[in-house]
């Protein structure tokens, strides 16, 4: 569905994305991985057409995206971001519907949508009414979500979305918005510096450094083969905590098992 074809940003002698070329199937979760500087962020706003890239081509269902006007491509795109960004003048009803009244549609229709997309992402019907300021973080995220789906995007772009929220609340989100992927059979590319979350909610993932494509794969091939030491490193934390869980669970398994035996500590 998304192709992009050596895709290259350029800011005077700095090539901040240098000949990107991967594409991401329909229906499949990209993750986009990498440190702060690697390219991430400016390959999904050229994306978008946010960022005008230097040289290169985005491909949409077949179709190069400079063929279209940004606004007219960005309304067919849904976009979340780690800040959100909800209009603080209007009210969560009014955020959700700021595409669909870009869009022409009527009131009732607007109206019926919002319902549904407020819904969808488990919000009460009593907080449309509310301003963004009167939210949590979590809430304000999951209203992001229902203005990124509201116009029916095919595609999502995703920017570290769930990076500034407590590990709790990070949890429910990505769960939530992969059960909300899978419904609606959602083709995403999604942002994050996260390994652990990169693994948890990736179809593949796509290693950037310095604006290069290092290594794309699942999630398994990366952890079983990676390409060089850097992509190594990168994957050697998760591991390690999970071997550190491992160990603690099977610690606790083994002081429950003497405790129902009758036995005590060694």
């Amino acid at each position: 569905m998304i192709e992009l074809r050596r895709l290259t940003k350029r800011y005077g002698d700095v090539e901040v994305v240098r000949a990107l070329t991967l594409s991401v199937a329909k229906g499949d979760l990209l993750v986009l991985l990498g440190g702060s500087g690697s390219g991430k962020t400016t390959t999904l706003k050229m994306i978008n057409r946010l960022i005008e890239p230097t040289s290169g081509e985005v491909r949409i269902d077949g179709a190069p995206t400079d063929g279209l006007e940004g606004h007219t491509l960005r309304r067919k795109i849904g976009y979340v971001f780690q800040k959100v960004g909800l209009f603080p003048h209007m009210s969560v009803a009014e955020n959700v519907a700021t595409p669909l009244t870009l869009a022409g549609w009527g009131k009732d229709r607007i109206d019926a949508r919002v319902a549904e997309m407020l819904a969808l992402v488990d919000l009460e019907p009593e907080l449309a009414g509310r301003s963004p300021r009167e939210l949590s973080g979590g809430q304000a995220q999951r209203v992001g979500f229902a203005r990124a789906l509201a116009a029916e995007p095919k595609l999502m772009l995703l920017d570290e979305p769930f990076g500034a929220l407590d590990p709790v609340t990070r949890d429910k989100l990505q769960q939530s918005f992969l059960a909300i992927r899978r419904r609606l059979e959602l083709t995403a590319i999604f942002v994050t510096h996260d390994m652990v979350e990169a693994l948890l909610i990736a179809d593949r993932i796509a290693v950037m450094k310095d604006g290069e494509l290092v290594q794309i794969g699942t999630p398994r091939q990366l952890l079983e083969s990676p390409a060089d030491e850097y992509v190594e490193r990168l994957f050697e934390m998760p591991r390690r905590q999970a071997h550190v869980v491992a160990d603690l669970m099977a610690g606790s398994a083994s002081a429950s098992t003497r405790a129902s035996s009758g036995g005590g500590p060694p």
